[in-house]
């Protein structure tokens, strides 16, 4: 029986296919130990306003639940779910999240297109020896499709676009598949490529991967029906003549194709050949890694302090030009004013807000790059909708709050936080605090006697100063009495006490 400390486990929620990878972390690489997969076809619940059915989100829960069984007895730090197209693009997913994450267990991250890229190739530049040379790797999703090129760990080129399986399955092979259809649908995908098809040509490559089932059901048909190991666009376009000759996937009895993918395989062949011709790729070979492998090597990255999300925080500071001295003054002080604060907090809690205070602070400056006037608006809009790697789509809007909140009305946040979400309120306070005592960008020295402190029963924050020193800085105490008229404008106590 295995050691369940030493496993971790990746959940992928695809749009066509859910999946659970139980791994042993042996010294960095995975032994997988379970893998359970179920066609769960999510963007098939999507009507025309790009809401779920409640078939789907039934289907979906079920899956959910199961997994959740077998995660039971997992820490928090031993399980990632990630969520894909049909989470970002569902206009009723917030509501449906909250059931699934209780079903599961764990939290669930809906990550961006580029970011589900990069996680994709992590996991094959892991798996692959490709000794130098530059990969391209193609992975059709149910509701995307995500085209990848890099040689080294990082990928130099990362795109998303709205191709999948499921939805063009859904959009265009309804009824008898005819060979007008299937042009159609060819057409339609070599449109969206078309978008990112000048630079990758000119980029080049040296080798074509495909990954993920698309890929997969494609080159076992080819191999069955005898057409070679590659995926090559003649072989292709015989299935797909096929497939029109009999009027549908099932009735042109394709060899090796499973059951499951019958429903879908017309969708992505269509897909993949628009790739083929748009980008004029020779051949390409199937590999086995996909999202849960990277997936996989991004927790074991950030479990042996080698989080790519430190590194693009660094990044984001170089591009805006921050004053990384400014930056850390304002991160360490507002780490011990939010120590103070979470007195209470388990070691995890305070572990989780740490990182995140620390990240919104060393870039809390972003926004001057654009503008000085409503800096933090501007930090705050970029934070939450740039591609910023190893970032979910949650965790970048948390560091957009924290940045929006840093300074100004606090109204604002009144109207997005809840009342009672407490280590909010806490993160928010601890970077305005720490933004307000380091505006003079210089070297701090806090006075002996300064505290910081919650009273739960209150809900109030208190600060205590010696009044000597509140005298000797009064643009400071100015600041200080405003901010805690600004708290009691949204009904939260913050008081300044002179000692």
């Amino acid at each position: 029986m295995e050691n369940c400390a030493s496993l971790l486990a990746s959940v992928d929620l695809g749009s066509n296919s859910f999946r659970l990878q139980i791994c042993q972390n042996n010294n960095g690489q995975p032994q997988v130990v379970e893998n359970i997969k179920q066609m769960v076809r999510f963007a098939g619940g999507l009507d025309v306003n790009k809401n779920l059915s409640e078939e789907s989100q039934a289907r979906a829960l079920e899956c959910l639940a199961q997994f959740g069984e077998r995660l039971r007895g997992f820490a928090p730090e031993q399980v990632r779910a990630v969520a894909t197209n049909t989470f970002r693009v569902a206009k009723n997913i917030a509501q449906f999240l909250p059931k699934a994450e209780a079903a599961l267990g764990f939290p669930i991250e809906v990550i961006a297109g580029r970011e589900e890229a990069r996680l994709i190739y992590t996991g094959v530049i892991h798996t692959y020896p490709n000794h130098g040379q530059k990969l391209l790797v193609i992975d059709i999703g149910g509701g995307s499709t995500e085209f990848i090129l890099g040689s080294q760990l990082q990928p130099t080129h990362t795109e998303s676009l709205p191709l999948g399986c499921v939805t063009y399955s859904k959009r265009f092979f309804q009824n008898k598949i005819s060979q007008k259809d299937f042009q159609a649908a060819v057409t339609a995908a070599r449109g969206e490529i078309q978008r990112i098809s000048k630079i990758y040509k000119q980029q080049g490559w040296d080798i074509a991967l495909g990954t993920s089932g698309s890929a997969k059901s494609i080159a076992t048909v080819i191999a069955a029906e005898g057409m070679g190991e590659r995926i090559t666009l003649d072989a292709m376009r015989v299935l797909a003549r096929k497939i029109t000759d009999a009027g549908s996937v099932k009735k042109a009895k394709l060899e090796g194709i499973k059951p499951e993918r019958v429903d879908v395989f017309a969708g992505g062949l269509a897909v993949m050949m628009a790739a083929f011709e748009e980008l004029g790729i020779a051949g390409m070979a199937f590999n086995e890694a996909g999202l849960r492998d990277g997936v996989f090597f991004d927790t074991v990255g950030r479990n042996i302090n080698e989080d790519l999300r430190e590194q693009t925080v660094r990044q984001f500071q170089e591009r805006y030009h921050v004053s990384r001295n400014q930056a850390e003054r304002v991160a360490q002080l507002a780490l011990q004013l939010l120590r103070h604060l979470a007195q209470t907090a388990t070691v995890q809690e305070l572990d989780y807000w740490s990182n995140y205070v620390r990240w919104a602070a060393q870039l809390h400056e972003v926004g001057i790059d654009i503008a000085h006037t409503a800096y933090h608006k501007h930090t705050a809009y970029v934070l939450a909708n740039a591609d910023m790697s190893g970032f979910s789509r949650p965790e970048q809007e948390l560091l957009s709050m924290l940045a929006l909140g840093q300074r100004g009305d606090l109204k604002k946040m009144a109207d997005t936080l809840d009342r009672n979400d407490i280590m909010r309120w806490h993160a928010v306070l601890a970077l305005r605090l720490a933004v307000l005592f380091c505006r003079a960008r210089l070297p701090l020295q806090l006075p002996q006697g300064l505290s910081l402190q919650y009273d739960n029963p209150t809900n109030s924050y208190t600060l205590k100063a010696p009044q000597a020193w509140l005298d000797n800085n009064p643009l400071t105490s100015a600041a200080l009495q405003e901010e805690a008229e600004q708290w009691q404008k949204i009904e939260h106590r913050f008081n300044v006490v002179a000692q």
